[in-house]
């Protein structure tokens, strides 16, 4: 690894807010706090196909409490896409102070027990924190992108 965990965090810090306001993740928060990390680092990182997956792959009840920056910070949250109701999960990425960038109606930064608290989509419940899960884990086995 030629940089150091701080350095990950810091270019996809800056990435995500680099991205506020957006509309582009809509309904694909995974996919946005994934791009942070690996367009920011060019890297490729290796998750489950939904939050919810990912959650549950990086064990992510195992942390709880205030994130520290750089995490990926889980909930539940179900709902129906495509016609389809499960527990899609949610997640953002921790810039520290207890706030995370994430990808909602938006990309914004909430602090991270406001985000049980977003207005939802019709059909959907409210976001639950499950816990956070730290660069380190996420990054176990990632794979460097060939360009």
């Amino acid at each position: 690894m030629d940089k150091t965990y701080n350095e990950y965090i810091e270019n996809a810090i800056k990435w995500a807010k680099g991205h506020l306001n957006s509309k582009e993740y809509c309904f694909i928060c995974l996919a946005f706090v994934e791009d942070a990390l690996e367009r920011s680092n060019n890297i490729e990182i290796f998750a489950g196909d939904t939050a919810k997956e990912s959650a549950d792959l990086y064990e992510a009840t195992m942390q709880t409490g205030i994130p520290p920056k750089g995490t990926f910070v889980f909930y539940d949250c179900f709902g129906v896409i495509n016609r389809e109701q499960k527990n899609w999960g949610h997640v953002g990425l921790s810039i520290g102070n207890g706030e995370v960038i994430h990808a909602w109606d938006q990309v914004r930064i909430d602090h991270y027990m406001d985000v049980e608290k977003l207005t939802t989509a019709r059909g959907w419940e409210k976001p639950k924190l499950i816990g956070w899960v730290p660069i380190e884990r996420i990054m176990h086995g990632f794979q460097r992108k060939v360009y």
